[in-house]
């Protein structure tokens, strides 16, 4: 989390590159029958971020926060059938600890390559709207979970993400206030 409200190119970069570096680790673990294989990377990833954070403390309360968010949403989805995880420790019925790494890490980019987002609230809504449904997609046809019910879990994250984006835009502009 960065305090200034103008970050550096190398520093969004950073934050692009390792999300994305996360998001395959854990995607790309999960679709080959190891879903643990992203928990140390988004774990380095995540303490890196607070290690160099301004205000650990406020990335701590929004990484927290958004992992509890975003694993209850993903957890519904998988209780309503909509999308299913291999089994693991946690699921069925709940998402997968992969996906709660996923919440972890996203929460990383919502004070520094997203913070732009957080006075246009309602771009975000519609990004989350747009992004979600397609990042779900692609880790379905990696194989990392199964769309069960395909337009209807594609709708629910859209109208989701829709709310959830938002939502954590506005908590972590008031964490780094």
């Amino acid at each position: 989390m960065i305090s200034s409200t103008k970050i550096g190119t190398p520093v969004l970069l950073v934050n692009i590159v390792v999300f994305q570096a996360g998001w395959f680790a854990c995607v790309l673990g999960a679709a080959h029958g190891r879903p643990w294989l992203g928990l140390p990377v988004v774990a380095m990833i995540v303490c890196g971020w607070l290690m160099s954070a301004p205000r650990p403390s406020a990335l701590a309360q929004l990484t927290v926060l958004s992992g509890l968010v975003g694993f209850s949403w993903d957890s519904w989805l998988t209780v309503s059938g909509m999308i299913g995880y291999a089994p693991g420790p946690l699921s069925p019925p709940l998402a997968p600890l992969w996906i709660l790494a996923l919440w972890l890490l996203f929460a990383t980019t919502l004070s520094v390559s997203l913070r732009w987002l957080q006075s246009k609230l309602l771009l975000a809504a519609l990004l989350g709207a747009l992004a979600a449904p397609l990042s779900y997609y692609a880790a379905a046809r990696m194989g990392a979970l199964t769309l069960l019910r395909v337009q209807p879990a594609l709708w629910a994250q859209a109208v989701g993400w829709a709310l959830l984006l938002p939502l954590l835009l506005r908590l972590a502009r008031r964490l780094d206030a």
